[in-house]
């Protein structure tokens, strides 16, 4: 059961490093600093499709590391 949790964490750390990497950038240097504030005051959702999926995936992947971090540190102790 350790070592099935312990792989099942690896799998969830490679897969989060994935889909982090996939994402693309939100800034572009200054002027995407600048632009991006004005975007996020106003309100413009850039968040779409693909970049929607993978906000979502990344938000699920990384509960799923969570959680089997904390079980694999509860297993080990």
């Amino acid at each position: 059961m350790d070592i099935f949790f312990k792989v099942l964490l690896i799998i969830f750390s490679l897969a989060l490093i994935a889909v982090v990497l996939l994402q693309k950038g939100k800034s572009a240097g200054l002027s995407g600093a600048i632009s991006g504030g004005a975007e996020h005051l106003f309100g413009k959702n850039k968040a779409r499709g693909l970049d929607l999926f993978l906000q979502r995936l990344t938000i699920g992947v990384a509960v799923g590391f969570f959680i089997c971090a904390l079980i694999v540190a509860y297993l080990v102790k």
